[in-house]
């Protein structure tokens, strides 16, 4: 298992997360830029769903050093059995309306980290990290779905980043929400994170991800 430490890359640089990789190709380029962690979604509505046999590939393509992070949505033991019994994990996301004792219970039940997504939209939305920080290894500061969206992140909306200007909190945290390698340096100057998480970001279409992207979103951030 890799260690999942905060930072990686240039010393004091800011730690990238890039998610929803499909093919092999993309776990490339996110190694050769230097991102920390790779994201493989387990929610088949997204464009960047990837089954089990797909994502096993992918994760094991991937270098010492690039933990490897799977996205799940209200997912049921079963469908987290299954992927563990194939895909080399480092990191479990939970992207849906888990609570605090199903954060818990599967952190038990893995035996892996766990990263819950809050979605933000107002100052109000805030108050739920707290409910999290005591049973999740990190927390991952999203932009709130629309109501109605199909999905629950992948949307390339951002919330208004001075929300948490010059908060922190007690578990390491990742910001996500509409980043760009054009505003991603803005927004780590303006909330000082020391994550990042992009996904649509970084595609030329839906689910389809471009090195080029990658390369100038994780050097934008390291170096804002």
């Amino acid at each position: 298992m890799v260690t999942v430490a905060v930072n990686r890359g240039r010393p004091g640089g800011v730690r990238c997360k890039i998610c929803g990789l499909t093919q092999p190709a993309d776990v490339t380029a996110a190694a050769q830029a230097g991102a920390g962690y790779m994201g493989l979604v387990f929610f088949p509505r997204s464009p960047r769903h990837v089954e089990i046999a797909q994502a096993r590939d992918l994760a094991l393509a991937a270098p010492i050093g690039l933990a490897k992070v799977a996205l799940v949505v209200n997912a049921e033991d079963a469908l987290i059995d299954a992927i563990l019994a194939e895909v080399p994990l480092d990191l479990l996301q939970l992207h849906g309306k888990e609570s605090p004792a199903r954060v818990a219970e599967l952190r038990a039940r893995t035996g892996l980290p766990v990263m819950k997504a809050v979605g933000v939209a107002e100052a109000a939305d805030l108050n739920a990290i707290a409910d999290y920080e005591a049973v999740a290894d990190q927390i991952l500061i999203d932009a709130k779905a629309p109501k109605g969206a199909a999905l629950p992140g992948g949307n390339g909306l951002s919330f208004d980043w001075r929300l948490i200007a010059g908060r922190d909190w007690a578990r390491p945290w990742m910001l996500a929400g509409g980043l760009t390698p054009d505003n991603v340096a803005e927004a780590v100057r303006l909330t000082g994170a020391a994550q990042v998480d992009v996904s649509s970001g970084v595609e030329s279409a839906p689910g389809v991800k471009d090195a080029a992207k990658i390369a100038a979103f994780i050097g934008a951030a390291q170096d804002p």
